[in-house]
């Protein structure tokens, strides 16, 4: 019964003219900041796990070593982070050319974990406002949902070194939650 009351409520609303329609929240700060939040605990976790000798590690010659991955996304996230708190930027690269050890490469990942949680921190109206970002006018917004997705694609990169390297990367693991 319940099934066919639900058939009749989504055939009820579907029929209404859009406009009269639900109004459903599209995408908020809470939300990228959940998903940002998984992804930067499960990058900070490989970070950790991989050992030192393995920041060098690279599959081909063409990429980055593990290290330069990490160390990577530490400037870009701290790059796009400035960008959502309309702060400034500095140049997304400085850690990936000056940070080459496991120790200082973690503590610049932290950093700019600690201040991306600054920017994840702001209301949907706080990054309403406008900024540049790569030469183009984005919402500040937009620059947490990219911070988020360029973190999440280069996890992908990350599950692959580590299966390489023969470990279980951070999010293949068992929940100890339930």
């Amino acid at each position: 019964m319940h099934r066919f009351s639900l058939a009749v409520a989504l055939v009820a609303v579907a029929s209404l003219p859009f406009a009269a329609r639900p109004r459903i929240a599209s995408g908020s700060v809470s939300d990228t900041r959940a998903i940002w939040s998984e992804v930067s605990k499960y990058i900070t976790q490989s970070a950790e796990d991989m050992s030192d000798s393995d920041y060098q590690f690279r599959p081909t010659p063409e990429v980055r070593t593990f290290g330069q991955i990490i160390a990577h996304l530490a400037g870009t996230q701290h790059f796009m982070c400035a960008s959502a708190l309309g702060e400034p930027t500095g140049s997304e690269d400085d850690i990936e050319k000056t940070k080459t050890t496991k120790a200082d490469i973690v503590a610049a990942l932290k950093a700019s974990t600690e201040y991306c949680a600054k920017a994840y921190a702001q209301t949907d109206d706080q990054v309403s406002g406008t900024v540049k970002l790569y030469g183009m006018d984005r919402t500040r917004f937009y620059a947490l949902v990219l911070n988020a997705t360029h973190d999440n694609e280069h996890y992908g990169n990350i599950v692959t070194y580590m299966r390489m390297r023969g470990m279980v990367p951070p999010s293949s693991r068992p929940s100890t939650t339930q």
